[in-house]
């Protein structure tokens, strides 16, 4: 079975993978749709970088891309583990998928060897393209524009090649990025529709 296909008991799954480039404004979108009442979880490599610099930093990304990309592995099982029967949709600033992208880049451990026990995502993943006038670096976020978009290459092709349908945010409004998302998963039979309050 392909991952990302399906899970194992032949349901689309119901969490839902924003990923793409860094800076691309996915933490944005993500709000968005916390804002509007679905559930979502926060990205596992931002989490891993708050952790290593409260402690000994040997999991950062520009010390040791290895260690941290183990680690953000760790942390996107843990969230799907802790969500693995939630009953609507859920939103996931990256994954697993790209924590496994990261590992590959790093180590060279192919992708079917990291994911082989993990159950796939929802078929359709969110990429947000490179966006140079959104792009902005931080104390989390050191590398540059160059960089992000590479590494927006090397997920296309994870994701490609793990069989998810990659749909592209469109270069517009956090509010019409959400809508498109909805829009899109809507599509194919009613399941991002807002909950009831």
């Amino acid at each position: 079975m392909c991952f990302g296909s399906s899970d194992p008991r032949g349901r689309s799954s119901r969490h839902v993978v924003l990923s793409g480039c860094s800076g691309g404004g996915k933490s944005t979108l993500l709000s968005e749709l916390r804002a509007r009442g679905l559930a979502t979880v926060p990205e596992p490599g931002r989490r891993v970088v708050e952790e290593a610099l409260r402690g000994d930093g040997a999991a950062l990304p520009w010390r040791d891309m290895t260690a941290f990309a183990r680690r953000a592995l760790a942390l996107a099982r843990a969230d799907r583990a802790a969500l693995a029967d939630a009953r609507d949709l859920v939103f996931f600033d990256r994954g697993l998928v790209d924590a496994a992208a990261a590992l590959r880049h790093a180590a060279g451990v192919p992708l079917a060897d990291t994911l082989r026990r993990d159950a796939p995502y929802h078929e359709r993943v969110f990429l947000a393209p490179p966006w140079p006038d959104i792009y902005r670096g931080d104390a989390e976020r050191r590398h540059g524009f160059r960089e992000a978009a590479a590494e927006y290459e090397r997920l296309v092709l994870a994701y490609r090649e793990l069989g998810y349908r990659a749909i592209v945010l469109p270069k517009a409004t956090v509010c019409e990025r959400a809508d498109f998302v909805l829009a899109a998963l809507a599509a194919e039979g009613g399941t991002a529709s807002r909950p009831a309050d």
